[in-house]
């Protein structure tokens, strides 16, 4: 399974780190898509956060110029291999994402070119009247293709690696989308397999409903995910995502059932427990949300994601000293194990300091670190480190700071 998760329930902040994540790994299209579904929360709150809502905006028009370069290549790829109407939705998506003006010119081009090699197909094939029906294009693939596509196979189980390695090209180029992020091409291509593959124990069903949560079409989503859990019991990203179905609507009964029904050979594992927490911060029982997840460390011992979990669960609280506690307590386990500390849990961390009145060392230096990490918000970071500096009494490092921040505020704008 892609295991591409949906992100309903999470705060603009999530979002945005989210989609930092994938475009680490140039999944240009899921960046994209956290990013913008971070700017609509965003937008949905009172008062907005405007410099990141500035830094969203920024980031989707990079996701997208990058998408469209993707997509120009793939398309330039199509039309190398003589496959010209293939290439045409993929450089009309690429025009549309693109606001570089060099680029749009290029891809206009592209589609002249195009036009004209159809006319000349449809001149040279139009059928005799004895002619039979013209069969339907296979999808493309190249070498690169498809070795990416037994890549992302290899990290499945066996079971299921089999069964994917096993399905149609229209599956693959499905599959392939999905994970670059090409939805509205995932939805078709999968919709095509699953009518080529309509056994009951086909893994299609759970793809083509990932696609369609994309796209924003929650029902059919949810239509496939119960079918297919029929046939599937044991496959828990499904309960995952009508999970993430059942909490964006608000229905958290029917998320307790929904997990209620899952097997008891898996109702101990840790992906199962954090769904159940989860409900319950969705549904807003914060206190036995808190309990839940202690209860879970306790009981199994430490667990980033229920930790984050936890840490999340007091700030909605506003148990501000044990959230701050917690997110230190998971920078440690980080440093502990010599793994790289996720910036989004460093800035949790120093803002709850800077809010509870603590300026220090640690704090700026802390700062200092995640104005390399996260360059595009170095300005927002430099402004505290010159906060800091004025506390401590340096006038002179405030006044260096502020100036930095100045200039990387000129910079970005």
């Amino acid at each position: 399974m892609s295991f591409l998760k949906i992100f309903f329930g999470k705060t603009a902040e999530d979002l945005e780190q989210k989609g930092d994540e994938f475009t680490g790994f140039e999944l240009w299209g899921k960046g994209k898509l956290m990013y913008e579904r971070a700017l609509d929360k965003l937008e949905k709150a009172s008062p907005p956060n405007i410099e990141l809502q500035t830094r969203l905006q920024k980031k989707i028009r990079q996701t997208k110029e990058s998408l469209s370069h993707n997509h120009k290549q793939n398309a330039e790829a199509m039309i190398e291999g003589g496959y010209h109407e293939e290439a045409w939705p993929t450089v009309e998506l690429a025009l549309e994402l693109t606001e570089n003006l060099e680029l749009k010119k290029e891809l206009e081009r592209m589609l002249k070119e195009i036009e004209y090699h159809q006319d000349k197909k449809i001149e040279a094939d139009l059928p005799s009247s004895n002619e039979e029906e013209e069969k339907t294009v296979e999808p493309v693939f190249n070498e690169e293709g498809d070795e990416y596509f037994k890549s992302l196979c290899d990290t499945l189980p066996e079971k299921v690696q089999k069964a994917y390695l096993g399905y149609d090209e229209n599956f693959r180029a499905g599959y392939l989308a999905l994970n670059r992020g090409d939805f509205k091409i995932a939805a078709d291509y999968l919709s095509r397999a699953l009518e080529e593959n309509l056994s009951p124990d086909s893994y299609i069903p759970l793809e083509l409903a990932t696609a369609y949560l994309n796209l924003e079409k929650p029902r059919e989503a949810q239509n496939l995910l119960e079918s297919f859990l029929q046939s599937h019991p044991d496959a828990l990203p499904a309960y995952q995502l009508l999970c993430e179905i059942f909490w964006e609507k608000k229905r958290f009964e029917e998320a307790e059932v929904l997990l209620s029904s899952i097997p008891e050979d898996l109702t101990k594992s840790v992906a199962v427990k954090i769904l159940r927490g989860e409900t319950l911060f969705h549904a807003g029982s914060y206190s036995e949300a808190k309990s839940f997840y202690r209860d879970f460390l306790k009981t199994y011992g430490w667990n980033e994601t229920v930790a984050r979990a936890l840490a999340k669960t007091h700030e909605a609280l506003a148990e501000q000293t044990d959230a701050r506690n917690l997110y230190r307590e998971i920078m440690e386990h980080c440093r502990s194990c010599h793994a790289h500390v996720d910036p989004f849990i460093k800035q949790k961390y120093v803002d709850l300091c800077i809010e509870s009145g603590m300026y220090n060392m640690e704090i700026l230096e802390l700062y200092l670190s995640l104005a390399q990490d996260i360059p595009d918000n170095a300005a927002h970071y430099y402004e505290k480190i010159s906060r800091i500096y004025a506390v401590l009494g340096n006038e002179k490092e405030e006044r260096r700071f502020r100036s930095f921040a100045t200039k990387a505020s000129g910079e970005k704008a």
